[in-house]
């Protein structure tokens, strides 16, 4: 059962003293007079007080009828304001979106795809997550993030995640321009066994692959001095020491260029990565990370990893 003060009998009362007439309020509520006249006599009868007066000309309202009608405009204006304020979080919503990036794909890929998002849709806003699988997989997984852009496995262990590939990326031993193996012609896993490392987690694609290439020459894996999760680090130990590191090429694209870095020419590693878009597969995309895959789509060409 309704309380005295349900929100359909308040409602009545408001058209009726609007209107000055229950024949006008009926016919702007889209019910009959009397059906209005008896929904305001019940509430009357339930608060046990006189909330209309009632003449030949129309309906006026009582002192009590005034304190009720003042109560029930502020309630409508603080859900006014209510409603207004959630519509706009949702246009907010709508033109934002979370994402997460592996290191590589965040030094030419995401801001390529980006660029071409900000164009279409110049107040978008995007979050985005950086770090290495271990952190961002379990973030896609919880649906903290709608997508993320990093390392895919070739065969999916997660049931619950769906993996799209979008182009392939080899790794290959770093080291600085100046490093002494930098100018050998002939290397051998030995000699590269002989610097201290900075690398990724074992868990990580890259570490699995690096233990593969010194397995194939009967060395047993790289201990490496530093294990981290972050790609700035590995590569800033590296420009500034003798210290070698196992990552996508994509990742010293810009270090490369600016010959703060180089891969070692001479390793050669048949191992590849497959790097993709990575969602729940029981989620529906936003409009905004839709866009913002078909840019990633559209932005692969202009990668063409070396």
């Amino acid at each position: 059962m309704s309380g005295p003060l349900d929100s359909k009998r308040i409602r009545h009362l408001l058209a009726a003293v609007s209107a000055g007439s229950l024949t006008e309020a009926a016919g702007g509520l889209g019910i009959s007079q009397p059906a209005l006249s008896m929904s305001i006599k019940s509430l009357e009868h339930d608060l046990g007080v006189a909330l209309l007066k009632r003449h030949r000309f129309g309906v006026d309202p009582t002192p009590y009828a005034e304190i009720l009608i003042g109560h029930a405009r502020s309630i409508e204006a603080e859900l006014g304001q209510a409603a207004r304020r959630l519509s706009e979080l949702k246009q907010a919503a709508a033109q934002s979106v979370r994402i997460g990036c592996g290191p590589a794909e965040a030094s030419r890929l995401l801001p390529l795809a980006l660029a071409r998002l900000r164009r279409a849709l110049p107040r978008v806003r995007v979050f985005v997550e950086y770090g290495l699988n271990e952190s961002l997989m379990p973030l896609v997984a919880r649906g903290e993030i709608a997508f993320a852009l990093s390392s895919v496995p070739r065969n999916p262990v997660n049931p619950e995640l769906q993996h799209e590939p979008l182009y392939v990326d080899s790794a290959v031993v770093v080291a600085r321009t100046g490093h002494p193996l930098a100018r050998r012609r002939a290397l051998s896993a030995r000699d590269l066994a002989g610097y201290p490392w900075v690398l990724a987690r074992r868990w990580e694609l890259e570490r699995k692959a690096l233990d593969e290439l010194f397995a194939e020459a009967g060395l047993d894996p790289i201990e490496p001095a530093i294990e981290t999760t972050s790609a700035t680090l590995m590569k800033t130990i590296v420009a500034q020491s003798d210290f070698l590191t196992f990552v996508p090429r994509e990742m010293i694209h810009w270090e490369e260029r600016m010959k703060l870095l180089r891969p070692l020419r001479a390793i050669q590693c048949s191992w590849a990565r497959q790097v993709g878009v990575t969602t729940r597969r029981d989620a529906v995309l936003p409009a905004v990370a839709r866009q913002l895959v078909a840019g990633l789509r559209e932005s692969v060409p202009r990668i063409a990893p070396g």
